[in-house]
């Protein structure tokens, strides 16, 4: 297999007035992503994967894989608190063509390590296509120990992790073990790490600001390839302070898509119960008009 490298965006899932997934906006923001150079991840946080069903899941990965008609990846998370529905997902998603899967750990479960063992290698033994390990506690209340993903990337078709812990610490962790290894990569989660996940070996990112900003997303990733020191160093700043302006203002999923909404208003709200305040969906309309890129 081709190694998966570069910057993914967490793409939003759009809705309509319904809460009904909205497929000609989904394409459009498709087509946003692969005009500038990015591949996509849907179904993921910033997809509201929690808030879909299991056909709408199915829905939205094949068409993203429709959409991006082999002009960029399509990596498609597929999740679920059970070892079982994981791979039932997982099967019927890998069908549609996309090019690897990513599996969050299970939530409300408080699994052991052992368990999380046991649960990856399933999954895995049950899918034809490679898997990424989706490491992001502060959401599901599980861990993905380093030892854990030093053991799990024994495993042939368990080709990395995508680490959204939030911490340099845990990064750093995780590329300590895909610098020993070519087989397990790391694809960096927190939008500020972005440039220091590559720099310490980081084969690339998913980004839920990617839905803002796409092209600062992958002036990062291109001016690091480049060895454009200046150029990759001031993408991630601008990165980084659109994180902090707008993650301070709620959940992070929920003010992205807010933020894209004020330019491109067919992606929708946020499925309930997620309400934006007033005073909070002003200052996100306010950050939007400076940080949105490449909207038609």
């Amino acid at each position: 297999m081709t190694k998966i490298t570069g910057p993914f965006v967490a793409i939003v899932t759009p809705f309509d007035e319904t809460e009904a997934v909205a497929p000609a906006a989904l394409r459009r923001q498709v087509a946003r992503q692969a005009k500038a150079g990015n591949g996509v991840f849907c179904a993921g946080t910033n997809g509201e994967f929690y808030a879909l069903s299991f056909a709408e899941k199915v829905r939205v990965a094949e068409i993203s894989v429709d959409a991006a008609a082999g002009q960029v990846p399509v990596l498609a998370h597929v999740g679920e608190v059970s070892t079982r529905e994981t791979i039932a997902l997982g099967k019927e998603i890998e069908r549609l063509g996309v090019r690897a899967l990513s599996a969050i750990t299970p939530s409300f479960i408080a699994c052991s390590q052992a368990e999380l063992i046991a649960h990856y290698r399933r999954i895995a033994d049950a899918l034809s296509k490679p898997l990424y390990l989706y490491n992001i506690p502060a959401r599901t209340g599980n861990t993905i120990a380093p030892e854990t993903a030093d053991i799990l990337a024994d495993h042939p078709n368990i080709i990395g992790i995508k680490d959204s812990a939030g911490s340099k610490d845990s990064l750093d962790s995780f590329l300590a073990i895909a610098r020993g290894r070519d087989d397990f990569d790391v694809l960096v989660g927190p939008d500020s790490l972005v440039l220091h996940g590559l720099r310490n070996g980081a084969a690339g990112s998913i980004s839920g600001l990617g839905n803002v900003a796409p092209e600062t997303l992958n002036a990062i990733y291109a001016a690091f390839v480049r060895g454009d020191h200046a150029a990759a160093e001031a993408a991630q700043a601008r990165f980084s302070t659109l994180r902090a302006e707008l993650y301070a203002l709620g959940f992070p999923p929920a003010v992205v898509k807010r933020a894209l909404r004020h330019a491109a208003p067919d992606v929708g709200a946020s499925r309930a119960p997620i309400l934006i305040p007033e005073e909070a969906d002003a200052q996100i309309g306010r950050i939007s008009a400076t940080y949105v890129e490449a909207v038609d």
